[in-house]
């Protein structure tokens, strides 16, 4: 059975309001949540982008359902830091976190000033942190030297079972690198062929029956230019595709490219309508490639409205 999320959004929201929203989703009937983790919005309008580790402990603390999240080790967060930070929610709320890793974006991860790779040494770089961290899981003093350094670390609090670490992927040929060393896949829904490509090529490679979780966009308002509106306003910038979404450094940056963004581009990574019936399609169309979980993200800034509209007409989803 498909389980139905809701995704916290930290570039849209304040850290306290994100809080109140995943309280309002778990008690709507929703089953898990998704945290994203950035530095900076994708547009200035978006105007937040609170501490996400900081966030997790107090949401875990509010809710009972599970709550996983996405980083990128290896610029912004030191992998042994990662490891450290995920083992203590992992010890403080049992079997309830779960951690996507990425390569990820520019936006968030050229703050330091390191160099920022091709995506190629960027998998690389990942798949070293991936390694360093499961030997931090295991209890293990860990002395690494190679693209990202580490001398005798150990940590000392550890949950009884260590938390999952799923790879995130877009792309067919990314999904198949990750079945090879993640517990799980954390993709995005859109074109259901692309999806069904992208599952696919997990299972095929090692991801045979792991967990996959599925972040879908949506735009739902009242009407139909609402909603078209709001997805332009809020999530074109987002939505420009191709390497420069990796790239990019400031929200200014994506807010300049987001004027090419027209209705037919944002339509292509965001499911727009004011019909409740029509969201619900697409996530059962998504639901058959039969993931562990659908975690919705409505782009808009009309959250406890969508929650409600959810809580009628797309939760039940998982009820069958």
């Amino acid at each position: 059975m498909t389980s139905i999320g809701y995704h916290a959004s930290h570039e849209q929201f304040s850290p306290r309001t994100l809080v109140e929203l995943v309280k309002k989703a778990e008690a709507a009937g929703f089953s898990c949540a998704k945290s994203s983790d950035h530095f900076q919005p994708w547009s200035e309008r978006q105007g937040h982008s609170g501490f996400a580790w900081s966030w997790l402990g107090a949401a875990l603390e509010a809710t009972a359902f599970p709550i996983g999240s996405i980083t990128a080790p290896g610029y912004r967060y030191h992998p042994a830091i990662i490891a450290q930070a995920a083992a203590t929610l992992g010890e403080m709320f049992p079997s309830r976190f779960w951690l996507a890793l990425g390569t990820g974006e520019a936006i968030n991860e050229s703050i330091t000033g390191l160099p920022w790779p091709e995506k190629a040494e960027r998998n690389a770089l990942l798949r070293e942190c991936v390694d360093i961290i499961r030997a931090l899981f295991d209890g293990e003093t860990v002395t690494h030297r190679g693209r990202v350094t580490v001398i005798e670390a150990k940590l000392y609090s550890l949950p009884d079972h260590p938390v999952p670490l799923f790879g995130a992927a877009m792309t067919p040929r990314t999904a198949a690198w990750c079945g090879g060393w993640a517990d799980g896949l954390l993709t995005v829904g859109g074109d259901l062929d692309t999806v069904r490509r992208v599952v696919d090529a997990f299972r095929e490679n090692g991801g045979e029956h792991k967990p996959i979780h599925i972040q879908q966009a949506l735009s739902w308002a009242d009407t139909e230019a609402e909603a078209l509106e709001m997805a332009l306003e809020q999530w074109g910038p987002a939505a420009i595709g191709g390497e420069a979404a990796w790239d990019l450094r400031r929200p200014s940056d994506f807010d300049t490219v987001a004027r090419l963004v027209g209705e037919a581009e944002i339509r292509k990574s965001v499911a727009i309508s004011a019909d409740p019936g029509r969201h619900r399609a697409w996530i059962e169309a998504l639901a058959t490639r039969d993931p562990q979980a659908i975690h919705l993200h409505c782009v808009g800034t009309n959250q406890s409205a969508f929650i409600d509209m959810a809580a009628r007409h797309l939760v039940p989803i998982a009820e069958g």
